[in-house]
C-alpha cells in the first residue's frame, strides 16, 4: 500500500521512526507538564504520564463525580457549598490573559542554538564565545496587526523573536522578519499602531493596513517609506516561517573583556531559502486554512525536517559607522550587505514542537532589555523606548512581576535576589535577610560580583536636554529607492500590484493623492503606474529633507534572489482518481522524496483511490478541501474515466486553474487535458507545465520544480501586467 510522507500520531514518518532531535545542553532538561515541577518545599508532584490518575481539585483533593454539581435532590436547585463546581468554572472564566496589543497572533516552538565561530574577542557573552556550545531556545512568530483569532497570511510585518536561555542569563532578541521600522522614534509607536489597527468607531479592518487611517499616517510620516516599500513587497506575505529571513533592527554593542565596544546587526539567515506567496493566494489561502503557517511548521517539525537559520552579524566600529551615508542608530535605516558583509557565527534548529500552547507560546514574554554581560546597547531611540515599553507589557498581559517563574520564561542558570512576594509568587526566599548591604555573612544572601557582573559600557554623552531629532535621521528616500531598484521585474511588479489594492481601499482622494508623492522621490516609475492603477494624476512630489542619493542595488534585498536551490522541505499535491497508473504516483513519490519534499494526495473522496494495479492509496485532501493553492506544485495524473468526473468538478477546475493564474509548476498526466480544456487551460501553453505520461517524466518534473514558480507566466494572465520599470 501506497504512504503519504505525511506523519501519524505517534511521531513515525512511513512507518519508520521520526528524526531525533538534537539533545538540549547540559541541566537544560526542563519539565513540560506543570505537574512535574517541583513544590515550593521541594515535593514532587505526581505527573501526567503515570497510569490511572486520580482527578483532583487545584489543592489536591480527590474528585469523587467531576461530572455532576452538587444539588438538593436530583432536580434540586445547586448548592452553594459545592466548592468543585466553584474552583472549576472560577477557572475556566480566567483561564484567557490579555492578548497582546501587537503581535497577539503567534506560533511558537523550541529549539537549540549552536555556536560556529566564535566572537570572543568582541564580546564577554559566553554565549557567543565557546563554539561547540548548545543553548535551548525558544522562537515566536507573529503578525502585528490584528488579533488572535486572525488568520496568518495577512500583509503584515511579522515578529521574529528569539529566546536564548543562555548560562549567564536570558537574551531576547526580539525582532521582525524586515530589517527596518516605520518610525525612528518610540514615542511615536502607540500612533503608528493606533493608524494601522482596525478603526476604533467601527472595529475593522482585522489585519490590515488597507485603510485610511494607515495611508493617512504614513503619508504624513516620510520616515515611513522604507518600511512601506518592504511592507508592500512580498516579503509581508511569507511561504512559511520555515523560509523567513530575522532581523535585530537595532544596532547592539558587543563589549569584549577588555571593555572594548563594538557595534553589531543580527541576521537569522533561513537554510530553507526565501520564499513567498501571491496576494491572490494568500487571500484564497486565508479562506481555506487560516493556520497555515502554524501547520507548516508544525508538520515540519514534526516529521523530522526540523528548520535551521544561521545566526549572521555585521560588526562596524564608530569609525567605519562615522563614514556611513546614513546613521546607524536611525532604525528605518539598514547596512548593505555588500559594505558590512554579514558573518555566520551559528545555527538555530528548532527541534521541539511546544505541548500546550498556552504554557509556553502565550505566556512566553520577550524584553528587548534581557541581553547577558558583553552585549549592551546604542542609543538607538526606538530601542531604548522598547526597553521601557516591554516589562510593562508583560506585567500587564501576565498579571504579576513574577512571569518569570513561568517555566516558559524561566532563565536556565541560577537566580538569586532579594526580590520577593507579588502575585504568583512560585519561587519564595527563605531566611531572615531580604535586604542589602547587611552584614549577615553567608546568611546574607547573594553578593555583587565586579568580576562576572553586567557592566554597561561607558559611553561618553553630552548634549542639551531637548526634544529634538537628530538631522542624520532626516533622509527618508535614499533606502526606499534603494530597495526597490534590487528587486527583480517581477517583484517591482507586486510592489506595484500592492501599493495600488491598499491605495484603492483608501476611501479619501487626498490620502491617495499624499501616498504617490512620495512615490516619485522614491522612483518616478512606480509612482506613474500606481497613478495609472488608481485613475489619478501624478501629484507633485513630497517635499524632500534630502535630496534622495542613487544608491547601487544590492541583490540581499531580494527574495528571488535568495530562494533555494531545491524543492527540499516544499509540498507536491497530486491529484489522482480510481485507476491513475501506480507505477507514474510510485516514481513522482520517490522523486520527491529523494529531493526531500513532502507530498499529499488529493482525491474525490477523503477514503482515497484504488490505483490501476489494485493499490489502494488514502488520500490526505478531498478535492473541495484540498485546493492547490495549499501546495508549492501540483501533479494531476487522473485515469481516463477519472478525468471526465474532475472535468465536471467546480473545485477540480478551481484546483487547475489556481495553480495556473499562481504561476505554479504543474505536472500534465498523460489522461489530464479534458480537465485542463474545461478550465480552460491549455495544457502546453508554457514551460510551466511538464508532461507525466511515463514514470521517467518523474524527476525532470521534480526537478523544475526547484525553480519554484514559472514567473513568466503572470505577465500573461495579470491585467496589470505591465513592468513598473
Amino acid at each position: 500500500m501506497a504512504k503519504s510522507n505525511t506523519k501519524n500520531q505517534a511521531g513515525k514518518l512511513n512507518g519508520e521512526s521520526p528524526a531525533k532531535a538534537p539533545p538540549l545542553p547540559a541541566g537544560a532538561d526542563l519539565p513540560t507538564r506543570y505537574a512535574e515541577e517541583q513544590g515550593t518545599g521541594g515535593e514532587t508532584h505526581q505527573t501526567t504520564s503515570d497510569a490511572a490518575l486520580t482527578m483532583t481539585t487545584q489543592q489536591g483533593v480527590p474528585i469523587a463525580d467531576g461530572q455532576n454539581s452538587l444539588k438538593a435532590g436530583p432536580r434540586g436547585p445547586t448548592l452553594l457549598e459545592d466548592f468543585i463546581l466553584r474552583e472549576k468554572i472560577f477557572h475556566f472564566d480566567h483561564e484567557r490573559i490579555p492578548e497582546r496589543v501587537v503581535h497577539a497572533r503567534g506560533y511558537g516552538a523550541h529549539g537549540v542554538f549552536e555556536l560556529t565561530d566564535s566572537l570572543a574577542d568582541y564580546t564577554r557573552a559566553d554565549v557567543l564565545s565557546t563554539v561547540g556550545r548548545q543553548t535551548e531556545v525558544f522562537v515566536r512568530f507573529s503578525t502585528v496587526a490584528g488579533n488572535k483569532g486572525s488568520s496568518d497570511l495577512a500583509r503584515d510585518v511579522r515578529g521574529f523573536a528569539v529566546k536564548l536561555y543562555t548560562k549567564e542569563g536570558n537574551w531576547d532578541i526580539v525582532g521582525n522578519n524586515i530589517p527596518v521600522f516605520f518610525i525612528q522614534d518610540a514615542i511615536k509607536f502607540p500612533d503608528l499602531i493606533h493608524a494601522v489597527k482596525a478603526e476604533p468607531d467601527r472595529g475593522f479592518p482585522q489585519a490590515q493596513s488597507a485603510h485610511d487611517n494607515f495611508w493617512d499616517f504614513a503619508s504624513l510620516s516620510p520616515e515611513a517609506w522604507h518600511m512601506v516599500m518592504w511592507q508592500m513587497s512580498d516579503r509581508t506575505l511569507p511561504r512559511s516561517f520555515r523560509t523567513m529571513e530575522g532581523f535585530g533592527v537595532h544596532s547592539f554593542r558587543l563589549v569584549n573583556a577588555e571593555g572594548k565596544s563594538t557595534f553589531v546587526k543580527f541576521h537569522w539567515k533561513p537554510r530553507q531559502g526565501l520564499q513567498s506567496v501571491l496576494w491572490n493566494e494568500a487571500v484564497k489561502i486565508n479562506g481555506a486554512d487560516p493556520d497555515f503557517h502554524r501547520r507548516d511548521l508544525w508538520q515540519a517539525i514534526e516529521s523530522g525536517d526540523f528548520p535551521q537559520w544561521d545566526l549572521g552579524v555585521q560588526l562596524f566600529d564608530q569609525e567605519t559607522a562615522d563614514k556611513l551615508p546614513f546613521d546607524h542608530l536611525d532604525s528605518t535605516k539598514l547596512i548593505p550587505e555588500e559594505d558590512i558583509p554579514v558573518r555566520i557565527v551559528g545555527t538555530m534548529t528548532l527541534n521541539r514542537n511546544v505541548d500546550n500552547f498556552f504554557a509556553n507560546t502565550e505566556q512566553v514574554a520577550f524584553c528587548t532589555q534581557n541581553v547577558p554581560p558583553g552585549v549592551d546597547f546604542s542609543n538607538d531611540p526606538l530601542l531604548h523606548g522598547r526597553n521601557f515599553s516591554y516589562l510593562d507589557t508583560q506585567l500587564k498581559r501576565l498579571g504579576s512581576p513574577n512571569f518569570t517563574h513561568l517555566p516558559i520564561n524561566a532563565p536556565r542558570c541560577p537566580v538569586s535576589n532579594f526580590q520577593q512576594d507579588g502575585h504568583m509568587a512560585m519561587r519564595n526566599p527563605v531566611g531572615r535577610v531580604n535586604y542589602e548591604p547587611n552584614s549577615w555573612g553567608d546568611q546574607g544572601g547573594p553578593r555583587d560580583n565586579p568580576e562576572i557582573g553586567y557592566q554597561s559600557f561607558p559611553d561618553e554623552m553630552q548634549g542639551t536636554k531637548q526634544r529634538v531629532r537628530s538631522e542624520t535621521f532626516s533622509d527618508h528616500y535614499s533606502q526606499a529607492r534603494q530597495f526597490f531598484i534590487s528587486q527583480q521585474p517581477i517583484e517591482q511588479k507586486h510592489i506595484g500590484d500592492a501599493l495600488v489594492f491598499e491605495l484603492s481601499k483608501v476611501e479619501r482622494v487626498d490620502i491617495r493623492a499624499r501616498a504617490v508623492s512620495h512615490l516619485l522621490n522614491i522612483d518616478e516609475g512606480l509612482a506613474a503606474t500606481v497613478a495609472d492603477g488608481l485613475g489619478m494624476a501624478l501629484p507633485e512630489p513630497a517635499k524632500a529633507a534630502k535630496p534622495t542619493l542613487d544608491l547601487p542595488a544590492s541583490a540581499k534585498l531580494s527574495i528571488l534572489a535568495n530562494g533555494p536551490d531545491s524543492f527540499k522541505g516544499r509540498k507536491m499535491g497530486i491529484l489522482l482518481t480510481d485507476g491513475s497508473e501506480a507505477a507514474l504516483f510510485t516514481a513522482l513519490t520517490e522523486a520527491l522524496e529523494a529531493e526531500g519534499a513532502v507530498w499529499e494526495v488529493v482525491a474525490p473522496k477523503i477514503g482515497g483511490v484504488t490505483l490501476d494495479d489494485g493499490t489502494a492509496v488514502a488520500a490526505k485532501q478531498k478535492i473541495d478541501g484540498g485546493p492547490s493553492i495549499l501546495f508549492d506544485a501540483v501533479a494531476v495524473l487522473p485515469s481516463a474515466e477519472g478525468v471526465k468526473l474532475l472535468a465536471q468538478d467546480a473545485a477540480s477546475k478551481d484546483f487547475v486553474s489556481d495553480a495556473f493564474g499562481h504561476c505554479k509548476f504543474i505536472g500534465v498526466g498523460a489522461n489530464a487535458k479534458p480537465l485542463f480544456d474545461e478550465s480552460r487551460v491549455p495544457p502546453d501553453l508554457d514551460e510551466g507545465f511538464l508532461p507525466l505520461g511515463k514514470p521517467k517524466d518523474a524527476q525532470a518534473f521534480v526537478t523544475a520544480c526547484r525553480a519554484l514558480r514559472f514567473w513568466p507566466r503572470e505577465m500573461t494572465v495579470d491585467l496589470d501586467a505591465a513592468s513598473v520599470r
